[in-house]
């Protein structure tokens, strides 16, 4: 088990990671990271803070359980939402406020397979979360990499206001995922929005980040041949579940 400074360190690597200018995933304070602890706690970034140059102090820790129940409440108003989540601060004295994604960090981490999540706004992706034609490109699944780092299918959200409107309806996407795949999901797409990322690890997230992004530039690529040319489901399903696939996940740490 990884203490909590250990798991904050490698929460610290992977955003800095994902906010490297050239990976084009984030620019200013967009995005979003976390990271679950052994205690029932979890890191998370503070607002106002950058991926490219966050450091330790610039996430908080907070309980996941009242976090998470606070998807549940009927109506919040903006002021008892940060009252909320100062309350669940592990450490009172931090001065920093909890993203306001953190009910949503929180419900991934408790509500699927996840111990890191990186949410981000890739370019590539988010040209395909902004267009009319969103859902049918994303209907199928294009080689076989994509399944095997990204999962069969992603997880998609049409748009909703982000905060407590956005972590229920990413919650209800989990439980339609996990109800027709009998899994997590590894990507959650959020229309004119973004992606997120759901690992295992740090390296999981930076390559299920990375891999998507190379699946929306291949799309976008298709249309100017005549449109993409889908895998059958068939094909989806040998894939993600052969021997040797399974293997090279593991070989891979994704998973």
């Amino acid at each position: 088990m990884a203490d909590a400074q250990q798991t904050l360190q490698a929460l610290v690597e992977m955003s800095n990671e994902l906010g490297r200018p050239e990976r084009d995933l984030v620019i200013l304070g967009e995005g979003n990271t976390s990271a679950l602890c052994d205690d029932g706690s979890f890191y998370v970034k503070a607002s106002g803070t950058e991926l490219r140059t966050i450091d330790a102090d610039g996430f908080v820790r907070v309980w996941v359980a009242p976090v998470a129940a606070l998807a549940d409440q009927a109506s919040l108003s903006d002021d008892d939402l940060k009252a909320a989540l100062e309350a669940a601060k592990v450490d009172a004295t931090n001065k920093r406020r909890p993203s306001v994604e953190t009910v949503l960090h929180a419900l991934a981490l408790s509500e699927t397979s996840a111990k890191f999540v990186g949410h981000t706004h890739p370019v590539a992706v988010n040209a395909l979360m902004c267009s009319v034609a969103v859902t049918d490109a994303i209907s199928g699944r294009l080689f076989p990499d994509e399944i095997v780092v990204c999962g069969p299918a992603p997880a998609y959200v049409p748009y909703t206001d982000p905060g407590l409107p956005l972590a229920r309806a990413v919650r209800d996407a989990f439980h339609r995922f996990q109800d027709e795949w009998g899994m997590s999901p590894k990507v959650v797409l959020m229309q004119n929005h973004g992606l997120i990322a759901l690992g295992s690890s740090p390296r999981e997230v930076n390559s299920i980040s990375e891999m998507y992004v190379k699946t929306c530039r291949i799309l976008a690529g298709s249309y100017a041949f005549g449109g993409p040319h889908f895998l059958t489901d068939e094909a989806v399903q040998r894939i993600h579940t052969r021997p040797d696939e399974l293997y090279r996940r593991t070989q891979l740490k994704l998973g």
